[in-house]
């Protein structure tokens, strides 16, 4: 395991429990066109209760140099693809349904 992780999960559900979430456009509209009838409180929930298993990449931004973290939760059946980069807001700036890459089944 990352030895960064735990401070980084820690971190997330910090701001998340204390509603400091940041959401970008592009994320709220991808939270609308998923049609699970999500509202902000249920994407804040939802984000502090990420864990461990949830977890798939940490990626640096191309534009600001940031380090951005991906979770994959399940909700309602579907895998969600969740990118979070921590600030001092939690900014989620992808919230959409993941999509399976062919090349890798």
């Amino acid at each position: 395991m990352n030895r960064w992780l735990p401070r980084v999960m820690a971190r997330i559900r910090e701001l998340a429990a204390a509603r400091r979430l940041l959401v970008t456009d592009k994320a709220r509209r991808e939270i609308a066109r998923l049609d699970l009838g999500l509202d902000r409180e249920d994407v804040c929930e939802l984000i502090a209760a990420l864990g461990r298993a949830d977890f798939s990449a940490r990626v640096m931004s191309r534009s600001s140099g940031e380090w951005m973290y991906v979770f994959k939760p399940q909700v309602a059946g579907i895998t969600l693809y969740v990118k979070l980069i921590l600030r001092a807001s939690c900014v989620v700036v992808s919230f959409h349904e993941d999509q399976v890459d062919p090349a890798n089944h």
